[in-house]
């Protein structure tokens, strides 16, 4: 339930918030950890980190100008692959800031750093998990993804180039790239039946 009531504020607030400027400026959301989120060990269970950076990055796009776009155009938000680091536990009540930002892209992919940093006490400033989220916007109507360039245009910022990566983001997308030539080989020799179904679940941005 907390997590809807998350949900709820967000969507309460979002009009009240200042528009981003910059595709690569950061959004922060203050949170803290409730018993919700609690796993056995008492401390934040690893798949609830997953599911609050879907927050993190709903609150980047109604802050965006890009957001007018996808309500215009109904595109559909969709996640290719992540990658998360657990350093630190967050613990019960703890208060914590998760950052949201764009740190590059490239054709119809756009790549976020999301970090979750502790708030107060002796932990203050820590990193507790460090994510990459390898993401894009689906058109449905198309049945295509859009580029970013594209994104880009509509919103007045276009002609941006993306910034270099560092070094295990670009690691990261050399991996995902390795890992649909495999996929796409899988799917080339599933049984008849079930390489249609397999498509569609196994598009790739």
């Amino acid at each position: 339930m907390n997590l809807w009531l998350r949900l709820l504020w967000l969507l309460a607030t979002a009009r009240f918030q200042v528009r981003l400027a910059e595709p690569t400026e950061t959004v922060a959301l203050g949170m803290r950890v409730w018993p919700g989120d609690l796993d056995i060990s008492l401390h934040m269970n690893n798949g609830r980190y997953l599911t609050i950076m879907d927050l993190g990055r709903l609150a980047f796009l109604f802050r965006s100008t890009l957001w007018d776009v996808v309500r215009r155009e109904k595109l559909t938000p969709m996640v290719a692959a992540i990658a998360i680091r657990y350093r630190r536990e967050l613990r019960p009540f703890q208060r914590y800031t998760l950052t949201t930002q764009i740190i590059g892209w490239r054709d119809t992919t756009v790549l976020f750093e999301q970090k979750f940093v502790a708030r107060g006490g002796s932990r203050d400033g820590q990193v507790a998990a460090r994510a990459l989220v390898r993401a894009g916007l689906y058109n449905r109507a198309k049945r295509r993804w859009e580029t970013v360039a594209d994104l880009m245009a509509a919103t007045g910022v276009g002609g941006r180039e993306s910034p270099k990566l560092p070094a295990d983001a670009a690691a990261f997308l050399a991996t995902e790239t390795e890992m649909q030539g495999i996929d796409r080989r899988r799917i080339s020799v599933a049984p008849t039946d079930d390489r249609a179904s397999e498509r569609a679940s196994d598009e790739a941005l």
